[in-house]
């Protein structure tokens, strides 16, 4: 079984995901980037686009529009400045 990745996705109103998954795709205000478990820690700010969260061959999708993304040896956190789950 392939390592996880512990996800979690949080706006100024509520906390949308907490869980382990295995991939997550983000839009870096300097390009779009993807973390897997293990990834080298960093920081970036995001712009509007959506989070892509990857787990056992499902998807779930969010809109953001502004924050923060924090890889960590821990995982990844995104600080949302507005965040929602796309339908």
């Amino acid at each position: 079984m392939a390592e996880k990745l512990h996800f979690s996705l949080v706006s100024p109103e509520r906390e949308l995901y907490s869980g382990d998954v295995d991939r997550v795709d983000a839009p870096g205000s300097e390009g779009g980037f993807g973390v897997l478990a293990g990834h080298a820690p960093f920081m970036t700010t995001l712009k509007e686009g959506r989070v892509h969260v990857h787990l056992d061959g499902a998807e779930t999708v969010y809109e953001v529009r502004g924050g923060f993304a924090d890889v960590t040896p821990q995982g990844l956190t995104i600080l949302a400045e507005h965040a929602e789950e796309v339908a």
